[in-house]
């Protein structure tokens, strides 16, 4: 009798469970995914960044991000990092800070602009947010844009 009922308590704990609604950073991840790994490859690709990307590091800057997508820098910074950390024969990957302004011929800054690129699209089930990420390489210390790529697309709200 007592197993029938421990095994209904943790059949309604499993079911519980299974029916909760995901964690919210989760989400948030899963929708910056597909962007940070579009701007790994872009970068990763860039015809200024020598080969074999192994040797070389890339300092990324914070990123600058439109205030009406409602992201937190520190979500894109995140996205990326895990982006080109995760690319094969990928660049090493540290965070930009001034002191680095004099750093060697193998490192590279990489600047990010994430704008609101048109105003919100309603659909019957959701609501879409357009954007436009540039992403720029200079060298550090440099204001110069030796590279630079954009990327277009639109982030689902809800799951912002």
């Amino acid at each position: 009798m007592t197993q029938r009922i421990l095994t209904l308590l943790m059949l309604s704990v499993l079911l519980a469970g299974c029916a909760a609604a995901p964690e919210r950073p989760k989400t948030v991840r899963q929708a910056l995914f597909g962007l940070g790994e579009r701007a790994a490859e872009q970068v990763a690709a860039s015809p200024t960044l020598p080969t074999p990307a192994t040797d070389q590091v890339l300092l990324l800057a914070t990123p600058e991000i439109d205030p009406d997508l409602g992201l937190s820098d520190e979500r894109l910074m995140e996205s990326l990092t895990r982006a080109l950390l995760g690319l094969d024969d990928g660049p090493q990957v540290l965070d930009w800070r001034p002191a680095l302004a004099d750093a060697g011929r193998n490192q590279w800054r990489l600047d990010s602009r994430l704008n609101a690129s048109a105003p919100r699209l309603q659909l019957s089930d959701r609501e879409l947010l357009p954007y436009r990420l540039t992403l720029t390489l200079r060298r550090p210390g440099s204001d110069q844009a030796l590279w630079q790529a954009h990327i277009d697309g639109a982030l689902d709200a809800t799951a912002l």
